[in-house]
């Protein structure tokens, strides 16, 4: 199934995507839900991000070949960030360059997993239990922000601006990670592809260990970090991160 959050005549509802249309339901999507009934074309609707996170955690140097590509030591552990609420968006939003800050901006395509239940020191065995499913991400990265001060490295500001983190345009569930491709367009032209099974920690190792640290909450995002192929971000371009089997999210950066 894939499921999105949408909008339509300034009322915010949620259901599963059948053919070109929304199955609308009523209940929570991650609890008890029930279909309305009511089915609606997808080209009336307009798409919201497919879940509202507390929280999306990123990941860091997590992809062999990017790893020996940029001679990069294997992590003992998840290298992890936390992207700011403000930098969430939606399949289809316009990404407004930032203000404030004139550098080379980076596109990163990930796959998102999204949390579908609360857990914390969740064990590895149980771990594929509290994934709802997964979602395209698109990690962009004012990259020259990240090592302006010597004395503290600003990951935060790097990734948090308004927009910068555009995901969906749904949660895609019963599909199996370790199949998956991800590949990132520029202006149609593709600039990465690279399989997910290439992860140093795959998914459910990411769910488990992370949550030593973070509570993870229902519609959370760990987006698993990217690989080779990262690239910049002209004014003016066009980024679809497309995952067979999940979807292609789809932002303009002006």
């Amino acid at each position: 199934m894939r499921w999105l959050r949408f909008s339509r005549e300034q009322t915010i509802g949620f259901g599963f995507i059948e053919d070109d249309a929304v199955r609308v339901c009523r209940g929570e999507m991650f609890g008890a839900y029930e279909s309305t009934g009511e089915l609606i074309a997808l080209a009336d609707v307009h798409w919201e991000t497919p879940c509202v996170p507390t929280k999306m955690i990123a990941l860091w140097n997590n992809f062999h070949a990017a790893a020996a590509k940029f001679s990069q030591d294997m992590p003992a552990d998840p290298l992890f960030f936390i992207k700011g609420a403000n930098s969430f968006c939606a399949h289809g939003t316009e990404v407004a360059a930032p203000k404030s800050y004139a550098g080379r901006v980076l596109y990163e395509g990930e796959l998102g997993v999204v949390i579908g239940k609360r857990g914390r020191d969740i064990a590895l065995a149980e771990a594929a239990g509290y994934v709802f499913g997964y979602t395209c991400v698109n990690d962009i990265t004012a990259v020259e922000l990240l090592k302006t001060n010597p004395s503290f490295a600003q990951w935060t500001r790097a990734k948090s601006f308004d927009g910068f983190g555009p995901f969906g345009p749904v949660i895609a569930t019963d599909v199996n990670p370790a199949e998956l491709v991800v590949r990132t367009l520029v202006n149609g032209k593709e600039r990465q592809n690279y399989p997910v099974r290439d992860m140093i920690f795959s998914p459910e190792q990411l769910v488990s260990l992370i949550s030593r640290d973070v509570t993870l909450c229902p519609g959370d995002v760990v987006s698993c970090g990217t690989s080779v192929g990262a690239g910049s971000l002209p004014i003016g371009a066009t980024v679809d991160v497309v995952i067979d089997g999940v979807g292609t999210l789809s932002n303009r950066y002006t």
